[in-house]
């Protein structure tokens, strides 16, 4: 199928989303990026934007609704990280049933009418920036980061350095099993001898 690349790419989007959510901690939760400064969202929000904003771009611009209530009855990291994988899940089901032409039909987006893969495709992009607004978080609460996509400062510095991706967890299973129980992710070797930058 020619857009089976866009459900692959929403498959693995789950798996960064959660990999992001599995590096925080609890006591993280209403942590801001000032928090004097209530215009950055807290870990708990970007949870409950992600879960909100994805439920409401599936269920009303793509038909494909799983829930009504999409976040859980109990707001703590593991409900949110359990919940979230439930409900993508079902949501990528319904993708893999979706033929060409479900894909190409053009429907509503906010005011304008757009293609399914278009807005599948900002749909892609709006949960990265997201994460990265989450990773910028992280670094300001002095969190060591695994990868979502590869190499970090914490995994060995630079792709042309050789460093390695390193994921804290080999699935979406095993992290979920994980993070409910002893977080045994896997060792970061740190930043490496050579500085984390591109310049010469």
């Amino acid at each position: 199928m020619r857009y089976e690349f866009l459900i692959e790419t929403y498959r693995t989007e789950i798996e960064k989303v959660l990999s992001v959510w599995a590096m925080f901690d609890d006591e993280d939760l209403r942590k801001r990026p000032h928090p004097a400064d209530p215009r950055g969202r807290s870990f708990l929000e970007h949870m409950v934007h992600q879960s909100m904003s994805e439920n409401l771009w599936f269920s009303t611009m793509l038909g494909i609704s799983v829930t009504d209530a999409p976040l859980p009855a109990q707001e703590t990291r593991l409900a949110f990280m359990a919940f979230y994988a439930e409900n993508a899940g079902k949501r990528l089901a319904a993708l893999e049933e979706k033929d060409e032409s479900w894909w190409e039909e053009t429907v509503n987006f906010f005011d304008v009418k757009r293609s399914r893969t278009w807005i599948m495709t900002r749909r892609l992009a709006h949960t990265a920036h997201h994460r990265g607004q989450q990773t910028a978080l992280l670094r300001m609460l002095r969190h060591d980061l695994h990868s979502t996509y590869g190499p970090t400062a914490d995994t060995g510095g630079l792709l042309q350095n050789q460093a390695p991706t390193i994921y804290a967890y080999q699935d979406t299973g095993t992290l979920l099993k994980e993070e409910s129980g002893g977080r045994n992710k896997s060792p970061l070797p740190g930043p490496g001898e050579k500085p984390a930058t591109e310049r010469p």
